[in-house]
């Protein structure tokens, strides 16, 4: 079956199913169309809706998957879920599998009990593999194994795929295991090449001035005046800043706050939450970057539009998987059930 529909829970705004449906392979006939999805926030819903399955209006369910009949939902051949990193995430508490968000990952499971589908791609952090000293990550793929499945679990490091963003994410492949097929780690080495700076990323070519998501935020003259001290690739603390510029915040030395772009290399990883101070600033001009410019580090086009508040799109955008990434997964997906090979590496969960 060289056509897999693809069913997603936690969908975010795209950027996973967006990999999905420009994945190509050399056998055109490998396909990868979407099914259905379903998240819980209703501007994301709006963003995939329109970007995605704008035909299909009513193949997104916009439901919290706790609340969702899954079992009435069409059969799949395929599945993709970001369970919620809240509770992995360095950023957060760490709470671990016993947080609010942690065991949302069972609806992931639940559906791979229910539909059985012949492959399945689930994303979160790299905070991931220690969550719980580690109990967590080896449960989850336990669970994925009891339901039946073959799992590759790798730290990918978006940007030696020629990303031009530093982002780390666990991607658990799974196949199932009576289908006898093998999954392997796509390669760095092909992308190698491949100027993935921020600069070259937001500059080449320039984003038209009317373009949707690209309104500046009017900064205030104080972050004004902090920024003219900091250098490309430093932030509010490893600057030399004058003592009335300085921040005095306890425990919140994290060191993307003010941080600049190095615009000669990829930039670091783009956030969907945080307050003043975290919203990626310019390598050269006094502000932070816009919502384009941020959806161009996760590699989405520019007719890609966000529905929603400017917040409520900056939060969609951080969240989301880099669709180049996504695809080339993908692409190693089918790849692998077509019998063609490909460069791979082993799969590998450490920094």
């Amino acid at each position: 079956m060289p056509r897999y529909e693809l069913g997603e829970l936690f969908c975010g705004p795209g950027g996973i199913a967006y990999g999905a449906v420009t994945a190509s392979i050399e056998n055109p006939d490998y396909k990868i169309i979407h099914k259905w999805a379903t998240d819980y926030d209703r501007d994301t819903c709006r963003t995939y809706t329109n970007n995605i399955c704008p035909n299909r209006l009513k193949s997104v369910y916009c439901k919290d998957v706790r609340d969702l009949d899954m079992a009435g939902l069409a059969e799949i051949d395929a599945l993709a879920f970001g369970f919620p990193c809240n509770d992995f995430s360095v950023v957060g508490e760490r709470k671990g599998i016993n947080g609010v968000y942690g065991p949302l990952y069972s609806y992931g499971i639940k559906a791979l009990e229910i539909f059985r589908p012949l492959w399945f791609l689930a994303e979160n952090v790299g905070g991931l593999r220690n969550a719980d000293d580690g109990r967590t990550f080896i449960k989850i793929l336990d669970d994925m194994r009891k339901a039946g499945y073959v799992v590759v679990p790798h730290l990918y490091k978006f940007e030696e795929y020629g990303v031009p963003q530093s982002r780390h994410r666990i991607i658990i492949i799974g196949t199932r295991q009576d289908l006898n097929i093998t999954y392997r780690v796509p390669s760095p080495k092909p992308y190698s090449s491949v100027n993935n700076t921020c600069r070259n990323a937001i500059e080449n070519p320039p984003i038209p001035y009317y373009a949707t998501n690209h309104e500046f935020t009017r900064q205030s003259e104080t972050v004004i005046q902090r920024l003219s001290y900091i250098k490309p690739g430093e932030n509010a603390f490893t600057a030399n800043l004058p003592p009335e510029l300085q921040l005095h915040v306890k425990g919140a030395r994290m060191s993307q706050i003010y941080k600049r772009l190095d615009p000669d290399k990829p930039a670091y990883t783009v956030t969907g939450s945080g307050g003043g101070g975290t919203h990626i600033y310019h390598w050269s001009e006094p502000r932070a970057l816009t919502n384009r410019e941020r959806a161009r580090l996760q590699t989405f086009p520019d007719d890609y539009v966000f529905c929603g508040s400017k917040e409520s799109v900056r939060k969609q955008i951080g969240m989301a998987v880099p669709c180049l990434g996504a695809r080339i997964i993908f692409e190693a997906v089918l790849r692998s059930f077509a019998g063609i090979s490909y460069d791979y590496t082993e799969p590998n969960i450490n920094e």
